[in-house]
């Protein structure tokens, strides 16, 4: 198969979501992932994240993040792991982790400690709060910095408690960060032969992703808050709307789309209206527009309205999660990947979202130590010094 990432090996000390998730990417892409885990710790603990689990040491949670991958048991702790460790990094192009933050100096495992064996190595470390400063060595996990970095505060009603999102985005947005930026670090290497240490942390990722709220506040003051119907904080209308029989989510960004709208639910009087007719008068009127528009959506249902809206008017039904995943345009997108798990053939999850002109790859995540013997004939060691290494905890 023709993927992009083909060549690349990349070593990787990781647990949970974002180091994983942002490794997933890369092994998806072609890149060999080789997961070091300690067999006396049980490996990765999102093998044993339940309620659904394939086996010793492996579940459904630890399949989604780690599938392509490979997996190297190894105590890192031991003169003849680190020996391992070397001999893997002296043909490997980058070492991934997400520890935290005053780890990898514990552990050997900065471009400082192995730009000697090679020079050219990427070494990408995510943690919580960053590699330096006065909470280089705090534990951290990405509900308490959507908490800190002021996401609750915008996630909800106005008169909710604090909400943070569904799913755990920080991990995942730090994850695909930290794998941007160790792709990028790794062009540099191949361009000038010297990797380089580069550093992500869910603190850092979160903020970034304050964006224009954060450009408001800084400069001007004005204060993001959360607002009625999920809406957008100035657009109107951009928010969930009322039908008959549930909900819908209408989003007129530009005055193009406002216009439409309003042709297509039988109201073009409101786009001439003085109190509606641009983004500022529909800012400052948004709670009157909303009954009204509320009035007229709720006379049909909503799979009236996507049918009258779609394709036109940017528009969505608000799903749940079973209806999200079972919709038939998800299916015709090939949006759901089978992959020939031991334990539980045909095991299915959602495919990764990049397209590429070929297949992904649809190994299984790899049981804990797959892959060990393997990898330790690769860099020279026979059956009996494996063995000798085995008996002693070493792998």
């Amino acid at each position: 198969m023709n993927l992009p990432l083909a060549g690349v090996r990349v070593l990787t000390v990781e647990q949970f979501g974002a180091g994983p998730y942002g490794s997933a990417h890369l092994a998806d892409m072609g890149a060999e992932v080789i997961k070091i885990e300690n067999r006396q710790t049980g490996g990765d603990l999102s093998r044993q994240v339940g309620p659904l689990f394939l086996g010793a040491d492996d579940s459904q949670f630890y399949q989604t993040f780690n599938r392509n991958k490979r997996s190297l048991s190894l105590n890192l702790k031991t003169p003849e792991g680190r020996e391992i460790l070397e001999r893997l990094v002296a043909g490997a192009d980058a070492v991934f982790g997400n520890l935290r933050g005053d780890q990898p100096e514990k552990l050997g495992l900065t471009y400082a400690d192995l730009a000697p064996i090679n020079p050219r190595l990427v070494c990408a470390h995510i943690s919580a709060y960053g590699n330096s400063g006065s909470r280089k060595g705090w534990p951290g996990f990405d509900y308490l910095v959507q908490a800190e970095s002021g996401f609750l505060s915008l996630t909800g009603e106005p008169n909710g408690p604090p909400a943070r999102f569904g799913l755990s985005m920080v991990d995942y947005m730090t994850g695909m960060t930290a794998a941007f930026a160790l792709l990028s670090a790794l062009h540099a290497a191949r361009e000038t032969g010297l990797g380089r240490d580069v550093q992500v942390s869910l603190y850092d990722t979160a903020m970034h992703q304050l964006t224009y709220p954060a450009t408001w506040y800084l400069n001007d003051g004005l204060e993001t808050t959360r607002q009625p119907r999920s809406a957008h904080p100035y657009v109107v209308p951009s928010q969930l709307f009322r039908t008959r029989d549930g909900w819908v989510f209408i989003m007129c960004q530009s005055p193009k789309f406002w216009g439409l709208f309003c042709d297509r639910i039988g109201r073009a009087d409101l786009a001439e209206d003085a109190d509606f007719r641009d983004d500022e008068a529909r800012h400052r009127n948004r709670d009157r527009l909303t009954e009204i528009l509320d009035a007229v959506l709720e006379t049909e249902d909503t799979e009236t309205w996507i049918g009258r809206l779609a394709g036109a008017v940017p528009c969505g039904p608000v799903y749940d999660l079973g209806q999200a995943l079972d919709n038939p345009f998800l299916a015709e997108r090939e949006g759901i990947q089978a992959v020939d798990h031991p334990d539980r053939p045909g095991l299915k999850m959602v495919a990764n979202p990049i397209r590429i002109g070929a297949p992904i790859p649809d190994r299984p995540a790899p049981k804990l130590g797959a892959d060990t013997d393997d990898l330790l004939a690769e860099i020279g060691y026979d059956e009996t010094e494996i063995a000798s290494l085995r008996d002693a905890g070493v792998v």
